[in-house]
């Protein structure tokens, strides 16, 4: 039998468009809609906690399967854009999550660069493939790293 585990969150409505949200890992915060929406600005939006999730998501595993094919990171930073389409009927669906991830790992004491950057784009394919988040979403996704492998010390 397959393992199951449940995450909860618990919103509650503020008045005019606005939201309050609890995680059941512990943060909570106000929400709106987005601007374009009737919401307010400078506050997460779903649209926003989507793209975010898809983003992190990718990110955890990636560090996850640095481990695993040890690569020594250096440092990552992701942008992901999520594409919105608003339908004629006014109903919207993400059609596209685009990820742009700047990674720099450490060369290994031999000093191949190209062996390693195969590493990292294998690490980079495990963690989509792992991502729970990215696997449960229709959106087509793309993810187009840059990476650089600097000096072993």
């Amino acid at each position: 039998m397959a393992e199951t585990a449940t995450y909860t969150t618990d919103v509650s409505w503020q008045g005019d468009h606005w939201g309050h949200v609890v995680m059941g890992n512990g943060p909570q915060m106000m929400f709106s809609a987005p601007p374009d929406a009737y919401g307010h600005a400078g506050v997460l939006t779903p649209e926003d906690a989507f793209v975010a999730a898809a983003n992190t998501c990718i990110m955890m595993m990636f560090l996850w399967a640095c481990e695993r094919f040890k690569i020594d990171l250096v440092s990552y930073t992701c942008r992901t854009d999520g594409v919105k389409r608003i339908a004629l009927d006014h109903t919207e669906l993400f059609t596209h999550l685009h990820f742009w991830p700047q990674i720099v790992v450490r060369a290994d004491a031999d000093g191949d660069t190209v062996r390693i950057e195969k590493r990292v784009r294998r690490a980079l394919a495990a963690a989509q493939k792992y991502s729970l988040v990215v696997n449960s979403v229709k959106s087509e996704v793309t993810v187009e790293p840059a990476i650089s492998v600097i000096g072993h010390q």
